[in-house]
């Protein structure tokens, strides 16, 4: 796409026209031909979170009228407010992309209070009609992918245990830890998951430490949600295990062991944003999607997947694809025999009452605090 005979002007200054009505306001378009800015909390070649956002932050590089400027390792404090500002000031962003969780309160809405004219696009779905009209949030429905993750674990653990290594008790963490368990409960009713929390989204020693004592009680197939998969990948690997990966693709570290995995597809997604900002549209305040809208995905099948997994799984992908599919419906009971969603009730993936999530499955083995 060449923004060549777009107007900098036009899009800079912005205007009722040039906007995209949501259920919770509109913004005025940012510049096309403009400087856009990815910040990442952690290394953007983590094999995790970091990488799949800069996966599509390369994807916006090939796009001409486009500069893109990165920085990584900020951490979630008022560091991120420095480089944002750097970033506007310095080298002229006007459309920024801060994408980890804790950077939103306080850091962003501060931000975006003091710069009006800037845009910030933040992943986590956080925003509300309370914050700034020139900030947003965006992000998806991972846990279908998950859930196709959890079938294939469940059809092909020998053992009926899986594992999962968490970093935070947060309603995505667990939204993605259920949806795995209840697809893994969909090729074998009795299959568990055992879940640790390490505490934060980065902890590779504490990572490699759950992975291994998960092993040590006799779970053969692991997943996480953590920053960066790649420790417990590896160690997983390295002890016999199969895996379910997750944020990108790491079946380069785990060849024979890795399963499948839940994806985030920013190169499709980032693109599209442009393409609406170029149109006049914008980008809503608060964007949703899954497999369906392609902002996730569903990794290859590994060699150990068998041909009644992938058939469960493909067909459950299908209904993703197609009509959409409920995973949390009634009845459905937590790990502590409370009913949490009554029998004839559905959550559809965008209820809100989902975002609000605070209890772990029947079949999941943990404990939120």
């Amino acid at each position: 796409m060449d923004f060549s005979s777009i107007s900098r002007r036009r899009l800079l200054q912005g205007s009722a026209a040039l906007t995209l009505g949501t259920a919770f306001g509109a913004r005025p378009a940012a510049a096309a031909d403009t400087t856009i800015g990815f910040i990442y909390v952690g290394s953007r070649d983590d094999y995790g979170y970091n990488q799949a956002h800069a996966q599509g932050a390369a994807a916006l590089k090939k796009i001409a009228g486009l500069k893109v400027i990165e920085e990584e390792k900020v951490p979630e404090t008022d560091a991120v407010e420095k480089t944002m500002e750097s970033m506007i000031n310095l080298d002229g962003a006007t459309l920024l992309f801060p994408t980890s969780f804790g950077y939103y309160s306080p850091h962003v809405l501060k931000v975006a209070s003091k710069y009006p004219k800037q845009h910030f696009e933040h992943c986590g779905g956080l925003w509300s009609d309370k914050d700034p009209k020139n900030a947003g949030s965006y992000f998806g429905y991972i846990d279908e992918a998950q859930y196709i993750s959890g079938i294939v674990a469940g059809y092909t653990s020998k053992s009926g245990k899986l594992g999962f290594v968490a970093a935070k008790p947060i309603p995505q963490v667990l939204r993605n830890i259920n949806a795995f368990t209840l697809g893994a409960r969909l090729a074998n009713p009795k299959a568990t998951t055992q879940v640790i929390f390490t505490g934060d989204w980065s902890m590779p020693v504490k990572e490699a430490e759950a992975t291994g004592s998960l092993i040590d009680q006799g779970i053969d197939v692991l997943t996480c949600h953590v920053d960066g998969p790649k420790t417990m990948v590896e160690n997983a690997a390295r002890r016999g295990a199969m895996v379910c990966g997750y944020h990108v693709n790491q079946s380069p570290l785990a060849p024979k062991a890795y399963l499948t995995g839940a994806e985030w597809n920013w190169e499709a997604l980032y693109p599209k944003f442009i393409k609406m900002i170029a149109s006049g549209a914008g980008i809503p305040n608060f964007y949703r999607g899954g497999l369906k809208e392609e902002i996730v995905k569903v990794s290859a099948y590994g060699p150990a997947v068998g041909e009644q997994a992938r058939k469960h799984a493909d067909d459950v992908k299908a209904k993703f694809m197609a009509t959409g599919l409920s995973i949390f419906k009634g009845p459905l009971l937590d790990n502590k025999g409370k009913t949490v969603i009554a029998a004839g009730t559905e959550r559809p993936q965008q209820d809100p009452e989902l975002e609000k999530m605070d209890y772990l499955v029947e079949g999941v083995v943990g404990a939120t605090s």
